[in-house]
């Protein structure tokens, strides 16, 4: 397949999933805004992964605006998370702890705003302009040699060098993780994030066999986001704890123990160490 042939495939599924889970996100599930947020996600990848070949005047509008939705959905997703390990603290009644009440009100509140936001006309326009800039953007006209070039050139060629990229500059930073503070390591986690979603952009690509080496670098990578995902979830809990102490509610605000914080740690070095050591 040609490079302008796979953008397209991979824009068109992600925006699909993320309108199929709008309503149910806007009806307050917690399991359908998670699939709109990976979908997002994953649609910023897919963009970020072929700017050599889209990057015309409408992306960075289109960037930020999907920067904008992303902070909507993620605002009200770090709650629901923060939700959830409250209630690991007392399973059995965990309305019975005394801040899950003041945490439940900022959720409630935080999902009014973000239903509010996806029935927008800002909303609509973003998806509808996305839509259109996907099927026949200014990148998909640009003259010239190298445009052609590039939007004809075969996604091996071009998928190899851009993965091989991303996963240098991953496993260089990862090289001071265990030093790394809370920012420093949630950036990580996205770029980890990012290959691991490029990465799986070429599972429907190739046969079985070509991508066996690419699977095994996969599981070091998701078993890394698993224990950055947790690092962060923690750092967030803690924030919104924090922030809901300034407003004179009682909220514990430390999720993980140190101890547990080191092994997290730890297994995330471990599964960067074994992926460097494979074969590009």
């Amino acid at each position: 397949m040609a490079c302008d042939t796979v953008f397209r495939v991979l824009s068109r599924r992600y925006l699909s999933d993320l309108t199929a889970s709008h309503e149910a996100t806007c009806r307050g599930d917690p399991t359908a805004l998670h699939q709109m947020r990976i979908a997002l996600t994953r649609l910023r990848t897919a963009i970020l992964f072929f700017v050599p070949m889209i990057d015309d005047p409408m992306r960075m509008r289109i960037k930020a605006e999907l920067k904008w939705l992303n902070s909507q959905l993620g605002g009200v997703r770090d709650l629901d998370v923060a939700m959830e390990r409250l209630g690991a603290v007392n399973k059995a009644r965990p309305q019975a702890i005394s801040c899950y009440r003041s945490w439940n009100e900022k959720r409630e509140q935080g999902h009014r705003q973000l239903t509010r936001a996806l029935r927008s006309a800002r909303y609509r326009r973003l998806i509808e302009t996305m839509s259109g800039w996907v099927e026949s953007g200014p990148w998909s006209i640009k003259k010239g040699r190298q445009a052609a070039q590039e939007r004809a050139s075969p996604i091996a060629a071009f998928g190899a060098g851009r993965l091989r990229g991303w996963r240098e500059k991953l496993l260089k930073k990862s090289h001071k993780l265990q030093k790394m503070g809370t920012k420093k390591r949630h950036r990580l986690r996205l770029l980890n994030k990012k290959l691991s979603y490029s990465i799986e952009f070429f599972e429907d690509l190739f046969p079985d066999e070509r991508f066996s080496r690419q699977q095994t670098a996969l599981k070091h990578l998701r078993k890394a986001q698993r224990s950055l995902g947790q690092l962060n979830d923690d750092a967030q809990g803690h924030s919104l704890a924090a922030a809901l102490q300034q407003d004179g509610a009682q909220a514990p605000l430390q999720f993980l123990s140190p101890k547990r914080e080191r092994r997290l740690i730890r297994t995330a070095a471990m599964a960067y160490r074994k992926l460097a050591e494979m074969k590009p």
